[in-house]
């Protein structure tokens, strides 16, 4: 039984774009269906045509779909990616976190494995927070938080944060850092199909 993962990821200069790319290639070569998707732009279009990495970014990721209510009905488990702001979501992602109401309410978003990655500007920029705040609303889902803990070298190579992976925006995406990505990305995946078969 293949499982159904949806990745809905909000990026302003690239850096969550580049994480939700790396989790969607780590979970397709493990034979996962994969919908990448993006919360929709709630910036005026001025603000974002004004500032050029932006821009840019809005550019290249044109082609990828806005994230839908019916894309998380659809999938049996689902990675969020957004940067923290002030130490909870991008509203942007809120945003979109905000129209899932009604398919909350018809009991759609229960028992799907969650998990949460983030970026922020500094090591100690709220990313811990940020992860948290994902997880507050998949408890009102009845979702089933899946966080990578430290179950795998590689958590404790990218700085030890076992509530999801975070990376320091302008870093590159070494090794190490892919190798965190995809440990929370398939362990998400393999929680998600036991789920789903009653393992």
């Amino acid at each position: 039984m293949s499982v159904k993962l949806a990745i809905v990821y909000y990026s302003t200069y690239g850096t969550n774009f580049e994480m939700a790319s790396i989790a969607a290639e780590a979970a397709r070569t493990a034979g996962v269906e994969v919908r990448l998707l993006k919360a929709w732009e709630t910036a005026p279009a001025e603000v974002v045509a004004g500032q050029e990495h932006w821009k840019a970014v809005a550019e290249k990721t044109a082609h990828i779909p806005d994230a839908t209510p019916d894309d998380l009905v659809w999938a049996d488990a689902y990675l969020f990616s957004c940067p923290t702001r002030f130490g909870v979501q991008a509203s942007q992602m809120r945003a979109f976190i905000d129209t899932l109401g009604p398919v909350w309410a018809q009991g759609r978003l229960v028992n799907k494995a969650v998990s949460a990655m983030t970026s922020a500007q500094n090591e100690h920029g709220g990313q811990e927070q940020t992860l948290m705040s994902f997880y507050a609303s998949v408890i009102h889902w009845g979702g089933i938080i899946v966080a990578p803990g430290f179950t795998d070298p590689a958590i404790y190579k990218t700085g030890g944060n076992p509530y999801g992976y975070s990376h320091t925006q302008g870093q590159p995406f070494d090794e190490t850092a892919k190798a965190s990505i995809r440990v929370q990305t398939l362990r998400l995946v393999d929680v998600a199909a036991r789920l789903m078969t009653g393992a």
